[in-house]
């Protein structure tokens, strides 16, 4: 990995009241709610050989987590064994600590490998495990019952007595969010979820959430994961940018890569010809997907890093945006995707990506 004097990717192009604190120096003061006013202490987190960890914290929770999250979606998927827990072994040996899972990636097979290798590695204490419900063959939907039951199955496959994040997987319109929130609220009272946050809602579904938490006076979103990237930005910029600034709600962007077309992997129709992700890569590969590239592979080349890099480093500087989520299947690709944290975007290459990816 290219050394850089930066320590984490921001740019003077963010607001200033972003629900995102880096702390890393230099760190600055953020509002990390509507209603929570906080100012930001200096620490750092040392490692190994003396090297500091950038870390950011999710939304209005006292959760600090690396700049990156580490997708499990590839966990027993298209990564077997082998290399899932090098993927994992390299993410945390740079000094990663935030791993994002579901427990229909796989069958559960994701959760299993995650939690075999923290049962393995004893590193349970120094990670942020989150993981998602609602989506699963055998506890569908977000009924208190259904709830219950696939976070208890989670803490068995994760091997572990709490999930740290809990991500409301779907948007349950069938079920009052009343019911849904007192459920998710019992099992925070039982330490058994520290936090939750929501996935695929909409901006007045978010709102709705909060009102009723506070109504009931129980606990409330925390964080929010949605589609975002330099090929998808209407969903979240057009209105849950605004809603996630309001709420205090940390962002971990999902499909950040586009599906690894922002990788820069996939220039033509050949090179994903034997991919399991054909039919969202054909979708991407247009005139405007490959002027992103270009621009991509231009700013890269002046940083000496990945165009996956630049494509999460772009992400990192945008209001709210705690980490990224994207996967890997190698050890080598986990280095590029890492390269993102320590690469500080000029506000003009954030200015030339905005107007490229428009």
């Amino acid at each position: 990995m290219t050394d850089s004097t930066a320590t984490t990717a921001q740019a003077a192009a963010a607001e200033p009241d972003a629900a995102v604190r880096s702390e890393v120096v230099p760190s600055h003061a953020v509002r990390a709610g509507s209603q929570h006013a906080a100012t930001v202490d200096q620490a750092t987190v040392p490692v190994d050989l003396g090297i500091i960890q950038p870390r950011r914290r999710l939304g209005t929770s006292d959760l600090r987590v690396f700049p990156l999250a580490l997708g499990g979606n590839v966990f027993g998927w298209t990564a077997d064994q082998t290399e899932t827990r090098a993927v994992l072994d390299t993410y945390f040996d740079l000094g990663g600590n935030f791993v994002d899972t579901a427990d229909s990636y796989a069958g559960g097979r994701s959760e299993i490998m995650i939690g075999s290798w923290m049962r393995d590695r004893r590193s349970r204490d120094d990670m942020v495990v989150s993981t998602k419900v609602g989506k699963s063959a055998d506890n569908p939907g977000l009924t208190p019952k259904a709830i219950e039951r696939a976070v208890e199955a989670s803490l068995e496959r994760l091997g572990t007595d709490r999930i740290d994040l809990l991500y409301l997987h779907v948007d349950d319109t069938e079920v009052a969010f009343e019911r849904t929130l007192l459920a998710v609220d019992h099992l925070i009272r039982a330490g058994k979820v520290r936090y939750f946050g929501g996935s695929h809602h909409s901006g007045n579904r978010l709102y709705e959430a909060r009102i009723a938490a506070g109504m009931l006076g129980v606990a409330p979103m925390v964080a929010l994961q949605n589609q975002y990237n330099l090929l998808n930005r209407g969903e979240y910029e057009k209105g849950l940018a605004r809603v996630a600034g309001q709420l205090g709600l940390g962002v971990m962007p999902r499909f950040a890569l586009a599906s690894g077309f922002l990788s820069g992997k996939y220039r033509t129709r050949a090179d994903f010809a034997g991919s399991q992700r054909r039919p969202d890569l054909a979708k991407q590969l247009t005139k405007r997907g490959l002027r992103i590239l270009h621009e991509l592979d231009r700013i890269a080349s002046v940083h000496e890093v990945s165009t996956a890099a630049i494509s999460l480093a772009w992400l990192l500087t945008k209001p709210n945006v705690v980490a990224p989520v994207a996967s890997a299947t190698n050890a080598k690709q986990v280095y590029e995707l890492a390269q993102a944290v320590r690469v500080q975007l000029t506000r003009l290459q954030v200015l030339d990506l905005d107007r490229v990816s428009a």
